[in-house]
């Protein structure tokens, strides 16, 4: 594809705004709705986004079933819908699962990071902090580099999968969609920080499990064009016959035996653990969490994210193959597959002009909620390990908060550039998906190993991530020209057997340089200084009234929201070492237990068979996809509710007093509060 040439699926839905004005609306809609919640949440609640520990890390206080709603928001990218239905157009039955499961199970074993954050860096404001509080400037910086990269790549992505949609949906320019897209997010992202951006993760949540299970349904029970799993069972079947698939069982679709679809898989787990690991948006949700449900909030939340790649790229990545040839179904393009569109191509020749609308919608949401988590993570990094560690170590709480809003909207502007530079050199967002793992996977064990090994040493995890870095990139340029014949170009460097070279030569350099070296010359670092980081100063204070400690001894989900007020000179009961240390234990027991489900004990046995799935086999696959989209629609939308009962009803009694009485609603902090 050349760089200025728009992958093209003429999409039959000429009636939506050639100017993409629908866009616009739905996104001044959701700033204005998350602004409303900010301007409640500061009148009616001891939470104020004019601090700058609020605005960053929401005070470090923000329940399970929130943080768990904001991890499915944020793991949501324009990629887990379009390019999860691309590997399902492409391989099958397969591509679904290799995408869900390559991309959950690196949120559940960061549980066992974000218990080790609240262990040895209760304070810390990014992971950044706690390398340059470890290691030192250098090592400082050279991870930096790849935390960065990581928010560059992501966003990138993020600009690329939404405004090739948008731009084929309506007919918007690319180069408008680039930039509207993340200055809108940006509006509401300044004025109420951390906690905004949870919020309005949630309600993204919300209708993102609505749209999606609108589509499962729509596709196996009422549409006349598929209807029901032996309709799409006997589609695919036919299609299989006419063009069946390289390296798959029998060519079927139908299949987990395929051998691309297993290549995308590796290259899937080995670059996802790039862009959770270094992505400060992750630890900034663990860092915004309870200490004592931080382990919680991941467990759920990537166990609920698994249903919306896995349910959605199973339905119309599977129903885009399924009906090929049918009137309404575009023919599609290799470039238009990897810039993502089977799936709007599918919602559209399944549902019209309300299916491309519905499309437009669940792409939005998806892309703006991962992009307000981008914005805040670099916000952080930029105003706390560049701006206050390097420029103004003594800088008051109004020059942070300043410099924190400031860097939002340059990384807005930021995210609309990178995107439009990557489509003009004909970047797709699925080349870019399956890259990020060559240049980004190098830094993943070490960074791993900084936050939870004593022994990690210094220098072995600094050059092991150089040196992936530089050896992800010979390989992936070496086996190019390799299998192509000396030919260099940004078609051939996105073969998967190119792509798959990269990423195993990065992360494995860079993963046996750090702990071999480290078990040759272990450090003996305590961690003493990383708990100190930013740590309140202890001053005397007077004990607790007997209604205090009542209030301290609530279960988790009995307590109300309203932070309690902490008394200078105690420390946090829930960041008692014995418990995170056991919080560990839980993590690192129950997300490996996962993983091996996932990625071992469930695909290969299928793989090994070389099963092929008759009527019966894909019914049940559906019906475990749709029945999981509604155990994780429950515990990323109701769950929340349930926990922040006591905080909502606080907000109405504030808003009726507030009627009955003008201004008598408003929060008052009780005497002897912190401001």
């Amino acid at each position: 594809m050349e760089g200025n040439d728009l992958p093209h699926a003429p999409l039959a839905i000429s009636e939506l705004p050639p100017r993409g004005d629908k866009l616009v609306g739905i996104g001044l809609f959701f700033s204005a709705l998350m602004l409303a919640l900010t301007a409640l949440q500061a009148r009616y609640t001891s939470f104020s986004p004019r601090s700058a520990e609020e605005f960053s890390s929401a005070s470090r206080a923000v329940r399970p079933g929130l943080i768990a709603s904001g991890i499915v928001s944020a793991w949501t990218w324009a990629a887990t819908l379009l390019q999860s239905s691309a590997v399902g157009y492409k391989y099958g039955i397969s591509g679904p699962w290799w995408y869900g499961a390559g991309a959950t199970v690196q949120v559940l074993l960061f549980a066992m990071l974000a218990a080790k954050l609240k262990l040895n860096a209760p304070y810390a404001h990014t992971w950044l902090e706690i390398i340059g509080a470890r290691w030192g400037t250098l090592a400082h910086g050279v991870f930096m580099f790849f935390g960065l990269a990581t928010n560059i790549i992501v966003s990138s992505m993020l600009i690329l999968g939404g405004s090739a949609t948008v731009t084929d949906l309506t007919g918007m320019s690319t180069i408008a969609a680039c930039f509207l897209i993340p200055l809108g997010v940006a509006v509401y992202v300044v004025v109420g920080g951390m906690r905004a951006t949870l919020l309005c993760d949630y309600t993204h949540t919300t209708i993102l499990f609505a749209i999606i299970l609108t589509f499962c349904f729509t596709v196996y029970a009422t549409s006349p064009k598929i209807g029901s799993p032996r309709a799409m069972h006997d589609l695919l079947q036919a299609v299989s016959a006419a063009n069946p698939v390289a390296g798959n069982a029998q060519g079927s679709f139908l299949t987990m035996r395929s051998r691309n679809g297993l290549i995308f898989g590796v290259i899937n787990v080995i670059g996802n653990f790039a862009t959770v690991f270094q992505d400060q948006a992750y630890w900034q949700r663990a860092i915004a969490s309870r200490p004592a449900s931080c382990v919680k909030a991941y467990l759920l939340g990537g166990l609920a994210w698994f249903a919306i790649p896995f349910a959605f790229a199973t339905t119309l990545g599977l129903a885009a193959r399924a009906l090929t040839g049918d009137p309404d179904m575009p023919a599609l393009s290799a470039a238009d597959v990897s810039a993502g569109l089977p799936a709007p191509s599918a919602a559209a020749a399944l549902l019209g002009v309300p299916g491309a609308a519905l499309m437009l919608v669940l792409l939005f949401l998806a892309v703006t909620s991962a992009a307000s988590a981008e914005m805040i993570a670099v916000s952080s990094l930029l105003t706390y390990d560049v701006y206050v560690r390097y420029l103004r170590g003594d800088a008051r709480e109004e020059q942070v908060l300043r410099v924190s809003h400031a860097m939002v909207v340059f990384y807005a502007i930021c995210m609309g550039l990178a995107g439009l530079i990557f489509f003009y050199i004909g970047v797709s967002m699925g080349w870019l998906y399956t890259f990020m793992g060559v240049v980004l996977g190098s830094a993943v064990v070490p960074i791993a190993l900084a936050i939870t090994w004593s022994k990690a040493n210094k220098w072995g995890c600094i050059v092991g991530a150089v040196a992936g870095f530089f050896a992800g990139l010979i390989a992936w340029l070496v086996t190019t020209s390799t299998l192509n014949g000396g030919v260099i170009n940004v078609t051939t460097t996105g073969g998967d057997f190119e792509m798959l070279a990269g990423n195993l030569a990065s992360i494995g350099v860079g993963g046996i340089i750090a702990v071999v070296w480290s078990l040759i010359f272990p450090e003996n670092f305590d961690f003493t200084v990383t708990r100190a980081l930013n740590a309140p100063k202890r001053i005397p204070a007077e004990p607790q009234s007997p209604a205090m400690d009542e209030k301290k001894e609530k279960q988790d989900g009995e307590v109300e929201e309203e932070r309690s007020v902490e008394t200078p000179g105690f420390e946090d009961p829930e960041l008692d070492p014995a418990g995170l240390e056991k919080a560990f234990s839980f993590a690192a027991w129950s997300s490996v237990a996962l993983t091996l489900i996932l990625l071992i004990l469930v695909p290969f046995p299928l793989f090994g068979e070389q099963t092929v799935f008759g009527v019966r086999g894909l019914t049940a696959w559906v019906t475990i996809g749709i029945l999981w989209c509604f155990v994780s629609a429950f515990t990323v939308v109701l769950y929340p509710l349930w926990e922040s009962r006591v905080a909502i009803i606080g907000i109405c009694r504030g808003i009726v007093k507030d009627i009955m009485s003008p201004g008598s609603g408003r929060y008052v902090a009780p005497e002897g509060a912190k401001a």
